[in-house]
């Protein structure tokens, strides 16, 4: 009996014997065509995502129970169940696959090497990801995860974070990946990495997100434009705020009026409350880099090098302005 068809492989492959023995990351991608019916049931997913394709391989021969590995007949036969082939009494393939595009029901993955034509049975997440030490969560697209842990590395070495205090996240489709409560900026992981609605808030990963999640939901929803925020404690602006001498880094600089007019500063507020998000998301609209009292700092940009790149410009204008 043949399984339930949920979508189709739509690829430039034609033929078994184009298709290569074992995933190809040099292939062009392929697309996945799904079923409306299924509509519901894809709703979720998102491009970067890792996920596992379950294909019927219907050109496979389910009456073969040994093989050739590789279909080299220089090589000694072996019981199909220690092998990849196609041929096989239930023809189910599994394939380790990330979405790189959607358009409604049409999925781009790579690399996945079926022929066209070939049968969806099933899609979930790649889980599997989470196992390894090297792996981001099957939610996180590896070059937002990368960049993540490099602006925080780098702005632990540039004195930005210390210990544990701040968080950084980038937005990625309508879900928001942040750093976990607790974690150390200079020494992040993969596992370091929690994943949210954007929308809800709600959690998506085991791990817990920062305390500040709701600033950074806050920021991207009321800025479109933010696509990267780093939250900073960065010890010379705050020591400069706590002199209480007026508006902060008021230099007479072309530097200083530059960046100046980026930054605006909210009361105080208990750190991690609605209050703070909500004050932070609402100065956002105007300002790309939000100072909250007795707290720290806020910046947002398109992309996480502008969103570091301008809190190490301001800790710079206020190691100036203490010397003056």
């Amino acid at each position: 009996m043949n399984p339930r068809v949920i979508g189709t492989v739509r690829s430039h492959l034609v033929s078994r014997d184009q298709c290569p023995k074992y995933g190809d990351t040099s292939m062009p991608p392929v697309w996945i065509e799904l079923a409306p019916d299924f509509e519901p049931a894809a709703t979720d997913l998102q491009v970067g995502d890792a996920i596992l394709v379950l294909t019927w391989m219907h050109k496979g021969d389910q009456a073969v129970l040994r093989c050739h590995p590789q279909g080299n007949r220089k090589l000694p036969m072996r019981g199909i169940f220690s092998t990849r082939s196609p041929d096989r009494p239930t023809p189910i393939g599994l394939h380790a696959v990330r979405i790189l595009g959607r358009e409604g029901l049409r999925l781009k993955v790579h690399p996945l090497e079926v022929i066209d034509g070939t049968p969806v049975i099933d899609i979930k997440p790649d889980n599997a990801t989470l196992q390894g030490t090297a792996e981001f969560s099957s939610l996180v697209n590896p070059d937002t995860g990368q960049a993540i842990l490099s602006a925080a590395r780098d702005g632990w070495l540039r004195g930005l974070f210390a210990g544990f205090n701040g968080n950084v996240s980038m937005r990625q489709g309508e879900r928001v990946v942040i750093t976990a409560t607790g974690s150390a900026k200079g020494h992040l992981g993969p596992r370091d990495l929690a994943v949210v609605d954007l929308a809800t808030g709600t959690p998506l990963t085991s791990v817990r997100a920062s305390s500040e999640l709701a600033v950074h939901l806050e920021v991207y929803r009321n800025q479109p434009l933010a696509r990267a925020i780093v939250h900073t404690h960065p010890p010379k602006l705050l020591a400069l705020s706590l002199r209480g001498e007026g508006p902060l880094l008021d230099l007479p600089l072309f530097e200083g009026r530059v960046f100046a007019d980026k930054l605006t500063r909210v009361p105080a507020h208990r750190p991690g409350t609605p209050e703070l998000g909500q004050a932070v998301g609402v100065a956002s609209r105007d300002f790309e880099a939000v100072f909250m009292d007795n707290h720290g700092l806020v910046c947002r940009g398109e992309t996480m090098t502008q969103a570091l790149g301008l809190s190490e410009e301001l800790e710079s204008l206020a190691g100036i302005a203490m010397r003056r």
